[in-house]
């Protein structure tokens, strides 16, 4: 028998044997018993929730009485009837293209400088993270009253050096800038990140490439991005997630601003002043919990999830994942 016969016939005789077959069936469980976190927890907490949302889409719901099949008549709605939807989407991807890319360079930045203190680092980076401990609610309240255009010492300051005073929080073409210069302060997380990642560079390469010549921004280029570049894109990749999913600071800073901190029969316009500071987020929970139109709600979060889905995908195929080509 030659050996291609002999290859040929292990298979079979492999799957004729009972005890074989026992044991990869044994083998094809245990592995399931230690997937089944994740497979549980997978299934619960994502396939269902997003095949619900996706059923509830084509749906009329109110949360109380039945669905009733209404087809495409929520996605037109929302894409075409509903005002806040185009304006909410546009501020939201504003922030994405604006914010995150700040917090990144700024967050990178404060790490290139803490990591070459010579004196008083720990100092420095306490004071540095200490911002982004401080509570999302509590932080925005405060930024607004500091940017008061009427009282707020921010445009007294600016007064006094004979600068233009904006509006800040009141004004629509500044309302966002606000949201970004509230973000920068609480850049804590990242500046710890890129810290760690800046301390793991190895100092032989800056020796050599000090050696060939390369001034400081050449080693930055040439040395230090392409060993972190795994880590800037995991900041913008979670900068992008957490941003499609901004609702505290700016929900709450249109509300102080507008006067309407709390207490019931206020009337409060979402996205104040002029829709400027309306995010996705906000929209949903308008239309599922305020308005009960639980479908419209699903149409918002769907498409949500896929512009998530496509800027991470277009971010990981540019950079062929978390490791560069030559790792």
């Amino acid at each position: 028998m030659t050996a291609a016969h002999s290859a040929a016939a292990r298979p079979r005789a492999g799957r004729g044997n009972p005890a074989l077959r026992a044991k990869h069936v044994r083998r094809r469980l245990r592995t399931a018993a230690f997937l089944s976190p994740w497979l549980i927890g997978s299934g619960v907490f994502f396939a269902y929730p997003l095949a619900s949302t996706v059923y509830f889409s084509f749906m009329k719901y109110d949360g109380f009485t039945a669905p009733t099949w209404v087809g495409l008549r929520n996605w037109s709605y929302v894409l075409g009837d509903y005002p806040f939807f185009w304006p909410a989407l546009g501020n939201t991807l504003w922030l994405i293209a604006v914010m995150v890319s700040l917090r990144v360079v700024f967050g990178l930045g404060i790490g290139l400088l803490v990591t070459r203190l010579r004196t008083g680092a720990g100092l420095f980076r306490t004071l540095f993270y200490l911002p982004y401990l401080a509570p999302p609610v509590a932080a925005t309240m405060s930024f607004v009253f500091l940017l008061n255009p009427g009282t707020g010492p921010a445009n007294t300051v600016l007064a006094a050096l004979g600068m233009p005073e904006p509006g800040w929080f009141n004004d629509p073409s500044w309302s966002k800038p606000s949201l970004t210069i509230l973000a920068l302060w609480c850049v804590g997380d990242l500046m710890v990140i890129f810290m760690a990642a800046l301390l793991d560079v190895p100092k032989e390469q800056y020796e050599a490439a000090e050696l060939d010549g390369a001034g400081p921004w050449q080693r930055f280029r040439y040395v230090t991005l392409p060993n972190i570049s795994p880590i800037v894109l995991f900041a913008v990749v979670t900068g992008i997630i957490a941003t499609m999913q901004y609702y505290t600071e700016p929900i709450v800073a249109a509300k102080v601003a507008s006067g309407v901190i709390g207490g019931s029969g206020q009337q409060f316009e979402p996205g104040y002043p002029d829709r400027s500071t309306l995010t996705v987020p906000q929209i949903v929970y308008n239309l599922g919990f305020q308005r009960f139109d639980t479908g419209a709600a699903c149409v918002v979060a769907l498409v949500l999830f896929a512009l998530a889905m496509v800027f991470t995908a277009f971010l990981m195929r540019r950079r062929s994942g978390f490791l560069s080509a030559e790792d």
